[in-house]
């Protein structure tokens, strides 16, 4: 018989396992480089820039510089959805069955 508390609980539960995996994206950290590493990029799993070295050799190369910039940091934030996603899987893969093209990483965009 359908028991309204027991489901209620478990929604709580599957609340606060998702608050607590989402509070813990800023603990993923993921590095690109560009330029054959003239550029390094460095960001979070809340997607926020957390460093960006930039080679001595290159600072009067406006154009160049803004250029790799731009590209290591796309694929920083490219690598770093991978990693949400990875995560948000591994922290609530028990929360729900396993349906075919139900992504719960893609919530996380």
């Amino acid at each position: 018989m359908f028991d309204m508390m027991k489901m209620m609980g478990k929604i709580k539960e599957a609340q606060e396992k998702m608050k607590l995996a989402q509070s813990e994206l800023g603990t993923i950290k993921v590095s690109s480089e560009s330029g054959a590493g003239l550029v390094k990029v460095e960001v979070n799993g809340k997607k926020e820039v957390i460093s960006i070295s930039i080679d001595d050799s290159i600072l009067n190369e406006k154009e160049m510089v803004q250029d790799l910039v731009v590209a290591a940091t796309n694929k920083a934030l490219k690598d770093v959805d991978i990693k949400i996603k990875e995560h948000m899987k591994e922290k609530t893969s028990d929360m729900f069955p396993n349906i075919p093209g139900f992504d719960m990483g893609n919530l996380f965009k």
